[in-house]
């Protein structure tokens, strides 16, 4: 496992570039392995330059970026993961581990060793999880305690030599880069216990051990005939283990209830020392059967001092938790909306927050609103075309609440109302917001008694979980063609 290349690059809407490279490093003898592996299908590393235009226009962060490109935006290029190909020079450079914190990009190329035509699954690149380690390790370094820019900056001129010891050649020996500059002084050989590459220092204080589970759940919802819905979980599992000891051994166990949702596409931390095939082999490409395994998933491991992500998955869950039906019909001067939710039965009535944003692209502000509502409140934002619907903690007993009314809208105004090129007409849509917490859609819980600590003292073990919306859309059923996850403008 290694990495090829990394960059930091800031995020500056507004000016010529949209973005700075504040920090690059190159490794070239992972290049020349990346050459041996790929063969004819390696891609070198670009210069600075084109890498930023390349990944700015990937991650539609340009500020002329408005059109729909077939490349880019088609549904078959739909991105579950935050992991890119980048045309340059007429050839993509993948994988590019890439994501945006704090108005910073950080961005990575994992060594992959083998040919890279055709395309190998993620999970076979092993490199992928190390490279996400290794920008978390920085982020982390980056915004500990950071207060101003030129605190930031003093941290970025820091980067290249804390690079020297964490990252040499590419290969990764230490995410934890804060421990990394405090311990610079002390020599390894003063500890007669081996560390484990990513960990230098050791806890002090309370055991504990805190297990949380954020599930994420996106969908596309059309109420047309011959047109599928479509939805997908996202789970993510982030630990804290606070230990003593120089390396003390975890095993933590995800569980699923028997109508569980199998978890696929699993990709871990560095720091777990073993896995079932089972759990490796499970993918979403797969057509779903019974003898999916459904757990339990065992995660042994020797856990870092900060905060980590155990792992990601995937999963189909067989309903999205609210189903929706939206109507938008243009009667002369107004518009008629109808729309109807309902939540499913098995899934736990007691929201943080539940509320449906309707936004009206391309039109006036709104003039007048003549409206009926089963359930919950309307808010109206007159001058940004916005109606939200303050659903609240809890559906009815029905299950069922629903929105009619009339809505007409003064003159248009290009500077001050949204514009949107795909909501043109009747093409329209509504974005439901919503949390649940003690709660996932997969049905996916970390087991307090099942975690086994070999660790001095007897730790307390804390579990949460929680499911978000994400990108969940109910479009028009009137509207004259589909909108899929790639078109969209996000």
């Amino acid at each position: 496992m290694a990495q090829r290349a990394v960059w930091l690059i800031s995020h500056e809407p507004g000016t010529p570039l949209c973005g700075t490279v504040r920090f690059s490093r190159r490794y070239p003898t992972v290049e020349k392995r990346a050459r041996v592996f790929n063969g004819a299908s390696y891609v070198p590393i670009p210069e600075d330059g084109p890498f930023l235009k390349a990944l700015l226009f990937e991650l539609r962060l340009l500020d002329d970026d408005k059109d729909f490109v077939e490349s880019r935006d088609s549904c078959s290029r739909i991105n579950k993961t935050s992991i890119y190909g980048l045309l340059i020079g007429g050839e993509e450079l993948w994988p590019v581990v890439a994501f945006l914190k704090n108005d910073i990009i950080y961005a990575c190329v994992p060594l992959v060793e083998q040919t890279l035509s055709p395309r190998p699954p993620l999970i076979s690149v092993s490199g992928v999880s190390q490279g996400f380690e290794f920008l978390f390790g920085i982020q982390d370094f980056l915004y500990s305690g950071q207060k101003n820019d030129s605190e930031l900056n003093t941290k970025l001129s820091q980067l290249p030599d804390l690079l020297l010891q964490a990252c040499p050649f590419g290969t990764l020996l230490d995410a934890n880069l804060k421990n990394s500059l405090d311990n610079t002084n002390f020599a390894s050989v003063t500890q007669p216990q081996k560390q484990p590459a990513w960990k230098t220092g050791t806890y002090k204080g309370k055991p504990q051990v805190s297990i949380s589970i954020t599930e994420k759940v996106k969908s596309m919802q059309y109420d047309k005939q011959g047109i599928a819905d479509t939805w997908q979980v996202v789970g993510t599992v982030t630990c804290k283990c606070d230990l003593e000891g120089i390396m003390p051994n975890v095993t933590i166990s995800l569980n699923l209830p028997t109508n569980g949702s199998p978890l696929q596409d699993i990709l871990v931390h560095p720091c777990v020392t073993s896995l079932d095939s089972a759990i490796l082999t499970s993918s979403s490409i797969d057509a779903m059967d019974d003898s999916a395994f459904s757990g339990p998933y065992k995660f042994p491991l020797t856990p870092p001092l900060e905060s980590f992500n155990l792992c990601y998955y995937t999963s189909q869950v067989p309903v999205p938790p609210i189903l929706g039906f939206y109507q938008l019909k243009e009667e002369e001067v107004q518009l008629r909306i109808t729309i109807n939710l309902k939540l499913h039965e098995s899934v736990k009535n007691n929201f943080e927050f539940c509320e449906a944003h309707i936004p009206f692209y391309n039109r006036g502000p709104i003039k007048h609103l003549e409206y009926k509502t089963s359930f919950g409140q309307l808010e109206v934002f007159r001058e940004k075309s916005l109606l939200i619907w303050i659903i609240g903690q809890k559906f009815p007993k029905s299950m069922e609440i629903s929105l009619s009314g009339t809505v007409t809208f003064g003159a248009k105004s290009h500077e001050k109302q949204p514009f949107d090129p795909i909501c043109i007409g009747e093409t329209a849509y509504l974005k439901l917001h919503f949390r649940i917490l003690d709660y996932t859609l997969t049905g996916c819980y970390a087991d307090q008694h099942s975690v086994q600590v070999f660790a001095s003292g007897k730790p307390k073990i804390s579990a949460y979980r929680k499911l978000i919306s994400s990108d969940y859309y109910i479009w028009n059923s009137k509207a004259p063609a589909p909108v899929t996850y790639g078109s969209l403008l996000l």
